[in-house]
């Protein structure tokens, strides 16, 4: 039975695919969102340009992405690289709207956030669930990754389009955007809000509040940074993110139990 298609297929089904939500999840979404920003800066220093770092990363992300599909289980490092290299994508495909094509941030944020309903309305009528904690076939795990992409362009196009509209400044925007998560946070913890719902508005609203970080760290004071600089500022949070991820591989404090793929018309 156990070398059966159908022993294979149960197997697959076991375990979830990506890791527990918990205080060290949020850390490195946040770090790995910061990265997001500074090393897609990073590259378009170097010459390749907009373009050039657009297929640059979209490839080294396609393989990475392959390779997570692959894996049977949630393996720590290459699921958090995808998340890196899904963010500096993400953060690209707006910037290549905004600043390539002139498509206005306001257009932008509204094709993503109709992008993201309508991922999410698929999801949930051929899943019945669009519970992360239920990640264990492939079907799943394709909306889950179009959705998170989503939320990074998102992100994206509404943190540039708040800068830009009411230009507060990274420190300020970051303040604002940490207010909103706790807010989100405390509507769960507290007023039990529904757990989904809560988890996909502090997905998007991390992406903001980590490029503010990000450029507030990098850029320079003249332009109310602390000019750390691309380079320094995604050396450092890679580095962190390598060694918390590292932890988590180690103690495994991050894995969810086995689970079974529950039927699309089912509701976790």
């Amino acid at each position: 039975m156990a070398n059966s298609p159908v022993g294979a297929r149960h197997a697959r089904q076991l375990l979830n695919k990506v890791p527990e939500v918990t205080l060290f999840f949020w850390v490195i979404k946040v770090l790995a969102t910061t990265v997001g920003e500074t090393f897609a800066d990073f590259l378009s220093g170097l010459g390749l340009g907009l373009g050039g770092t657009t297929v640059l990363m979209s490839v080294v992300f396609l393989v990475a992405l392959a390779a997570q599909f692959r894996a049977r289980r949630y393996v720590p490092a290459l699921y958090w690289l995808t998340v890196v290299l899904i963010s500096v994508v993400g953060t690209l495909v707006t910037d290549n709207l905004t600043d390539a094509l002139g498509v206005p941030l306001v257009v932008s944020t509204v094709v993503f956030a109709v992008a993201l309903a309508v991922t999410f309305a698929a999801w949930y009528a051929t899943e019945g669930t669009l519970s992360i904690h239920s990640i264990v076939t492939g079907r799943r795990e394709g909306f889950y990754w179009l959705a998170i992409l989503v939320t990074f362009a998102l992100g994206t196009a509404v943190g540039d389009l708040v800068d830009e509209k009411l230009g507060l400044g990274y420190w300020p925007t970051a303040l604002v955007v940490s207010v909103l998560i706790a807010a989100v946070a405390v509507s769960h913890l507290v007023f039990r809000a529904n757990a989904v719902l809560t988890f996909w508005i502090a997905y998007v609203l991390t992406r903001p509040l980590g490029a503010s970080l990000g450029d507030g760290l990098s850029q320079d004071r003249a332009d109310g940074g602390l000019g750390l600089g691309t380079t320094v500022t995604s050396l450092v949070f890679l580095v962190v993110i390598l060694t918390v991820v590292g932890f988590l591989a180690v103690t495994e404090r991050d894995r969810t139990p086995p689970v079974t793929a529950t039927p699309a018309t089912g509701r976790r």
